[in-house]
């Protein structure tokens, strides 16, 4: 009864959270749906690899550009409605794709102008499904609330491939699986209808507006390059992430892959795959209990350089077995440490400027992956797989650490009773202010 009494009162209880994790869970599921279904939809209609490959160009670059406009449009209009009107636009676009895959056509000028416009809705709706959290829940619950909700986009990436997968596989077509995806962007858009346009009371964006009222949140109008120009942890905080996810994405799409093929085959690497996803998952909502630590970032930061170590070490442990329990480890952390920062900006960050603020931190970690698998692929067959991983290994290990460097990063979000950043006192004001 202790167990269900703690759910009621925690983020599960609050049923605006509730309908935004439900209707994260079943998009999620959609969109993996649509990432077997496209594929199988282009190459089984003599579209082949360049084709297949332009499509996902159509998609990747709208997504990227538009991700500081969603950033815009979260803080200018709210999340919600942002959020809203890309699941509802993605659900009409991806609808007209199953139409194609029903007639099974396959050319870039009935594909390409879809992939783009479905590109361009993620692009909106990502940094506005990171900005939307503290409107739902209050600070205490924020850590929880972001445990939970990432976990079910991990549960629902889980489940969705292998949905796809089986759909694709009974129906030799791709129409079902995007009759999916449609009906799952349907649902999330329902969801976000439930929800409140107003911020719930105690919430910490509540708590925020009601001390921007009171003249706490002067400075949040300056705009985020004016944020970015002045504020040190943020700066730093940025290169960190620029620098890590360069080496990271690299690291799991190209030299592991690449060591699989080598040394365990095609059922090896689906375990290592499996591995770190439940590693992930565990990782994840293991950072439901972080919301009260003194030094968040300086605990984060001892999680990553454990993910560092783990992705050095992953081809030297004797084989799969080695190699999976490394991958288990940097999904853990990488799932603990990530929820852990991901709650501290929400916190810090000015009201005001939400949304741009998780615009600039997507759009680091999105918008370096491009170079990270180019520069990847040549180390991989220059140096071999196995010694890239202690190479991507230290570069992530170097960034976090010179991040510990700055008295600002290690400060960041600690319970001090100061502010680690004068750019961030509106935001501090505010946590105080929700009793977090």
């Amino acid at each position: 009864m202790s167990r269900l009494g703690s759910l009621r009162s925690g983020p599960l209880g609050v049923r605006s959270f509730r309908l935004l994790a439900g209707g994260q869970f079943t998009s999620t599921i959609g969109d993996y749906c649509y990432a077997v279904a496209l594929p199988w939809l282009v190459l089984s209609n003599h579209g082949g690899a360049i084709l297949l490959g332009t499509v996902l160009a159509c998609y990747g670059v709208p997504r990227m550009v538009l991700i500081p406009v969603g950033g815009v449009l979260a803080d200018k209009v709210g999340p919600r409605t942002v959020m809203l009107a890309a699941d509802a636009g993605r659900c009409v676009l991806v609808a007209v794709l199953a139409l194609l895959a029903a007639r099974h056509t396959a050319s870039l000028a009935a594909l390409g102008p879809l992939a783009a416009g479905i590109g361009a809705g993620e692009g909106l709706f990502i940094p506005a499904s990171f900005a939307i959290m503290p409107s739902l829940l209050g600070g205490g619950q924020l850590a929880a609330g972001n445990a939970i909700s990432t976990a079910a986009v991990q549960a629902g990436s889980l489940l969705g491939p292998a949905l796809g997968g089986a759909l694709v596989a009974a129906t030799h077509a791709s129409t079902w699986a995007f009759g999916i995806d449609a009906g799952s962007f349907a649902v999330s858009a329902l969801t976000l209808t439930l929800i409140p346009r107003k911020a719930a009371a105690q919430t910490v964006s509540a708590a925020a507006a009601e001390a921007a009222e009171t003249g706490a949140g002067d400075g949040e109008n300056q705009g985020v390059l004016a944020l970015l120009k002045r504020s040190r942890v943020l700066q730093v905080l940025l290169v960190v992430v620029i620098a890590a996810n360069l080496a990271g994405g690299g690291e799991g799409e190209v030299a592991l892959p690449s060591l699989a093929h080598a040394r365990f085959g095609a059922a090896g690497y689906g375990a290592l795959l499996a591995c770190f996803a439940v590693g992930g998952v565990i990782g994840t909502l293991s950072a439901a209990r972080t919301g009260g630590l003194r030094r968040p970032a300086v605990f984060a930061s001892m999680v990553f350089l454990v993910s560092s170590v783990a992705i050095a070490l992953t081809p030297y442990l004797g084989g799969e077995a080695g190699a999976a329990a490394m991958l288990f480890v940097t999904g853990a952390t990488s799932g603990l440490g990530n929820v852990t920062i991901l709650t501290v900006m929400q916190k810090w960050a000015p009201p005001a400027l939400l949304g741009r603020v998780m615009s600039a931190l997507m759009l680091c970690a999105f918008g370096s992956f491009p170079l990270s698998v180019a520069i990847s692929g040549v180390l991989v067959r220059h140096i071999g797989p196995t010694p890239f991983f202690p190479v991507a290994g230290g570069v992530v290990a170097v960034a976090i650490l010179g991040g510990l460097t700055q008295r600002e990063f290690r400060e960041l979000g600690a319970r001090t009773g100061g502010d680690a950043d004068d750019a961030g006192a509106s935001a501090v004001v505010a946590e105080k202010g929700a009793g977090g």
